[in-house]
């Protein structure tokens, strides 16, 4: 065998079999996408529409009512969330926020009207979102749920082991929920 021969025998030694990491991500948003975008565009022209015939529409106004739909746009548009081992991330229209599971510190989940689950790490990154979203995707629901179940039992969770119960008792009250309609009568 030649230079080449252990050259290629000692590149195929050394790559290194990787499993791909699961990942789940929010079912609904897409839906949520296309609903912001056709809310944005039908008040854009809703807008232009009755200033054109008023008679009154310029390129200020029209560069208003533009920057208006947008701001619709944006409040409208929900983060998207994705989550893998040990970490959660929601991405908003500006930004990206991640949270390692594994090594959360508070979990604080506020319950009213807008419902908030705030995340905190043990470096301090922060992730806010609805907690109905996590209970409407098993899959995303399980990735957490692991994450948290192990910053726990380190001893790493400081803050909102209450309020890990409470969703934990939620999402296995829907998962009964959806496996007793699922199974039918009797």
């Amino acid at each position: 065998m030649g230079l080449r021969g252990t050259r290629a025998a000692a590149r195929a030694a050394a790559v290194t079999v990787r499993r791909p990491e699961r990942t789940a991500s929010d079912d609904d948003w897409p839906a949520a996408l296309r609903e912001a975008v056709v809310s944005g565009v039908l008040l854009l022209g809703a807008l232009v529409a009755l200033d054109a015939a008023a008679g009154s529409l310029d390129a200020l106004r029209g560069g208003l009512w533009a920057a208006l739909a947008a701001a619709l746009f944006g409040l409208l548009l929900p983060p998207r969330v994705t989550a893998g081992q040990g970490w959660l991330a929601a991405r908003g229209p500006l930004r990206r926020r991640t949270v390692r599971t594994d090594r959360l510190v508070s979990v604080r989940w506020s319950e009213g009207i807008a419902q908030r689950l705030v995340l905190r790490d043990d470096a301090g990154r922060r992730v806010v979102l609805d907690p109905r979203l996590l209970l409407a995707n098993p899959a995303l629901w399980h990735l957490f749920a692991t994450g948290a179940r192990t910053a726990q039992e380190s001893g790493v969770l400081l803050c909102g082991a209450t309020a890990l119960r409470q969703l934990t008792e939620r999402a296995e009250e829907r998962t009964a929920q959806t496996l007793l309609t699922g199974s039918g009568p009797a």
